[in-house]
């Protein structure tokens, strides 16, 4: 409605510009019907703006499990490679959601690519190992302090850029996980605004024992 509202009101406008000065009626009917399409365009523009509280309030009901200080007890990782920023669902040596915010601050940025900032693909399936690596973490007679190397990626797919400004909604699922040997293949998706932006069939990493 708003665009044929907009439209309509373009084409009145125009037409109005073709209108003589001598037929005053018919300005003063083109003057009206303009005056209530302008009305009708504003009113709709002002009812779409849902303003910051409501906006805010739409992920009221998703509750940190692990904040970001409770990520790094789980591993190693700071800064500038740190790419998990919370947890928000997690089932202990099962699977999790977490949240990489992706910010036009990050230092990758400078030179992926100047002018066009892209989140580097490698970089996004490392976000989804350390969100791996938190759920192992929480896996019983898993030592604490433990560190997670990568040994592969299979069937690895990215769908659409990753750009400043986008929240990454990851989700890992640990497949199998051999104590023994302390090897881990696990599984993981990543998400910008409700569509799918990375996704990895199976991830395999090495588990080293604290010294």
């Amino acid at each position: 409605m708003k665009i044929s509202a907009a439209l309509l009101l373009a084409s009145v406008s125009c037409a109005s510009a073709f209108t003589t000065p001598n037929v005053p009626p018919q300005q003063q009917a083109s003057s009206s019907v303009m005056t209530s399409l302008q009305a009708t365009v504003e009113d709709e523009t002002a009812t779409t703006f849902k303003g910051a509280a409501a906006i805010s309030a739409l992920t009221k009901d998703i509750e940190t499990v692990f904040s970001s200080m409770d990520v790094d007890k789980f591993l190693p990782h700071r800064y500038p490679f740190a790419l998990v920023d919370k947890i928000v669902e997690m089932e202990p040596g099962k699977r999790a959601v977490g949240i990489k915010c992706v910010t036009k601050n990050e230092d990758f940025f400078n030179g992926h690519f100047p002018g066009q900032p892209v989140m580097p693909g490698v970089l996004q399936l490392e976000a989804l190992a350390q969100l791996a690596g938190c759920v192992v973490a929480n896996t019983e007679g898993v030592a604490e302090g433990s560190v997670y190397f990568f040994g592969s990626a299979d069937g690895v797919k990215w769908k659409k850029p990753v750009v400043p400004g986008d929240t990454l909604v990851m989700e890992v699922e640990v497949l199998k996980f051999n104590k023994k040997f302390g090897i881990i293949k696990a599984s993981g998706k990543g998400y910008t605004d409700g569509q799918l932006a990375v996704d990895v069939a199976e991830m395999t990493f090495a588990l080293a024992k604290p010294e």
